[in-house]
């Protein structure tokens, strides 16, 4: 179901930066489960270039039982652009759930009207896009702009209206990178690895589908994949020792 926006992503990031792979953890790039009725096969890509030091994405593909497209596009140290987050989740023709937005790495004034604001003329467009959803595993004013894209859908809606919202957020993300001033000052650029150091640490801690991955590929695969590859700057939660 989200192959064509999987493609489009692919085809945008290589017309558009000098792409190079990133490396993925050794078994980590790909994985089959045997498990259940409906096999499902999953597969990450990794790259970088100089203004993007991580662009990751993956699909699961559990044929009409399950189809997942996740993606986060992290910016160089050197800007403070927020990230961009993608979560299209399909189970079933008729229950289908997406999630993209600008992932603010800050709250003030300056870096909301910056980075925000140009994202509201856009979500005016695509009403039934943003349906004001309650968010079970997050709080919505953490890492979460009041643009974001987040919605419960049938497929007919993620043809006509989510593709082309998916279009023109992507577009305005890659004029934010164009036009975003590189951070020159230490403080600066450490301030922009702190912010992304513990979006990681936030989002793995919270992050839903590792219960889905775990469920089709085993709990230790998945937290691997979880502390290693979507959010490899994040630490494991140390596991307290049982009381005796």
């Amino acid at each position: 179901m989200f192959a064509p926006f999987k493609e489009y992503l692919e085809e945008e990031l290589f017309n558009r930066f000098d792409l190079r792979s990133r490396s993925i953890p050794a078994g980590l790039e790909s994985n089959v489960s045997a498990r259940g009725k409906n096999p499902a096969t999953i597969q990450s890509w990794c790259y970088q270039s100089e203004q993007l030091r991580k662009i990751r994405y993956s699909y699961i593909d559990a044929g009409e039982t399950a189809q997942v497209f996740n993606s986060v596009i992290y910016p160089a140290h050197k800007y403070d652009v927020p990230l961009l987050g993608v979560d299209f989740l399909s189970f079933g023709k008729k229950k289908i759930l997406i999630v993209m937005d600008f992932q603010p790495l800050f709250r003030d004034r300056a870096y909301v009207d910056k980075y925000i604001e140009p994202m509201a003329e856009i979500r005016d467009k695509y009403n039934e896009l943003a349906q004001n959803l309650e968010m079970k595993f997050y709080d919505a004013n953490q890492y979460f702009s009041k643009y974001l894209l987040f919605a419960k859908l049938d497929s007919e809606t993620v043809v006509n209206s989510l593709f082309p919202a998916f279009q023109e957020y992507l577009e305005l993300y890659w004029q934010m990178l164009d036009q975003a001033e590189p951070l020159t000052k230490p403080e600066d650029i450490q301030r922009i690895v702190e912010a992304q150091k513990e979006y990681d640490q936030y989002s793995a801690e919270r992050d839903p589908a590792h219960g889905l991955f775990s469920s089709y590929f085993g709990s230790e695969w998945s937290e691997k994949f979880l502390y290693e590859f979507l959010f490899e700057d994040a630490s494991p939660l140390a596991v307290s020792a049982p009381k005796h």
